[in-house]
């Protein structure tokens, strides 16, 4: 007989101070990478060691900022640090292809801001090369480490929602002109930037869509502006997504199962809150709200422990969010953006 739970499950999240602090060098000291910085000083116990940028005074400034000892105006110059255990690429994706496999070659472990790559190929050669050499690399999708993706994935793997029919989620923000989401130089648009986060948490439920469905526009620089996504699974099961960068969106998530809905508070993929409820019209809830003190995009601190346990672990991927998956979102946004006409030159 169905029991409805009264409480949530406890989330499974390795403490801070459980793992190796493994030592932490930084490509891209732009904003996310600030971010970033602030949230592993203020969180974990891993160490940020080196920081390099194609400008040695920017990157001068950004170590003085958060106390790293070491600044490089030249990539090589950090990789070839023998005290730089990983590597956080934090750049704009149109050249994390080249900078990854730079840092493969170099014998370094990866943390690739997402999206990992521009497109399914480039994730390809860099999946192919980090698996020939034998060093971790993982996406920085952060929300697969947040203790609300462990809740969830417990109540999947217990079967508590039964069978999963309809997957829904939104990411849309208002993004300014000259933002570099808007340029296709930067490989830019709001399925690689904003429609990843909705795309990744239906990918977790439901896995690698059987069909895509993509109606959209795109903007006067080439990239895509807005989509509505319809896409299909084994079994009739649907996941319905949206993404825009002309106008903020709810940011919300849901999994409507035969004998469960749950509901992801805004913004689904930050630290935010759960709602289970009964299957019937009105059904009783019960609700889960992340009390940690960890707030908003603090959650980056997950990730970078998450890392330093797998690599202690002795494991060259992500046993949350595999290479593979990676390479799965990214084919399925391929298929999106090329059904709106936006392709990169290397796709013509």
């Amino acid at each position: 007989m169905f029991v409805f739970l009264t409480t949530f499950p406890a989330p499974i999240i390795p403490a801070a101070d459980s793992v190796p602090a493994l030592r932490w060098g930084i490509i891209g000291p732009g904003g996310i990478a600030a971010t970033f910085a602030a949230a592993v000083q203020t969180h974990t116990e891993q160490k940020l060691v080196a920081v390099a940028s194609r400008s040695l005074d920017r990157a001068h400034d950004f170590a003085t900022t958060w106390n790293i000892s070491n600044a490089y105006g030249d990539y090589a110059e950090m990789l070839a640090n023998p005290d730089v255990d990983v590597v956080y690429i934090a750049t704009q994706q149109h050249v994390h292809r080249d900078l990854a496999l730079q840092s493969i070659a170099a014998g370094k472990h990866l943390l690739i801001e997402k999206p990992f790559a521009m497109n399914g190929a480039e994730a390809r050669e860099i999946v192919a090369a980090a698996r020939a050499a034998g060093v971790f690399v993982m996406e920085a999708m952060w929300t697969r480490y947040l203790p609300q993706n462990s809740i969830i994935q417990q109540l999947l793997d217990d079967g508590i929602m039964g069978d999963i029919h309809l997957v829904t989620a939104d990411h849309g923000q208002n993004m300014p002109e000259g933002h570099r989401v808007r340029s296709l130089e930067s490989g830019g648009g709001a399925l690689l930037d904003l429609g990843i986060y909705p795309i990744a948490f239906a990918s977790q439920i439901l896995g690698t869509p059987t069909a895509i469905h993509n109606v959209g526009s795109l903007i006067e620089t080439g990239v895509d502006a807005q989509s509505l996504l319809t896409l299909s699974y084994a079994g009739a099961a649907q996941a319905q997504l949206n993404t825009t960068l002309l106008a903020r969106t709810p940011i919300t998530a849901s999994v409507a199962g035969s004998d469960a809905l749950l509901e992801v508070g805004s913004a689904f993929f930050t630290p935010s809150s759960l709602t289970l409820s009964k299957p019937g019209f009105n059904g009783d809830a019960i609700r889960w709200n992340d009390e940690t003190g960890i707030v908003g995009h603090e959650g980056l601190s997950y990730q970078a422990t998450a890392l330093a346990g797998f690599v202690a672990q002795g494991l060259t991927e992500s046993p949350l969010h595999s290479l593979d998956e990676t390479i799965a979102i990214l084919d399925t946004i391929d298929s999106a953006r090329w059904q709106l006409g936006y392709r990169f030159e290397s796709e013509q």
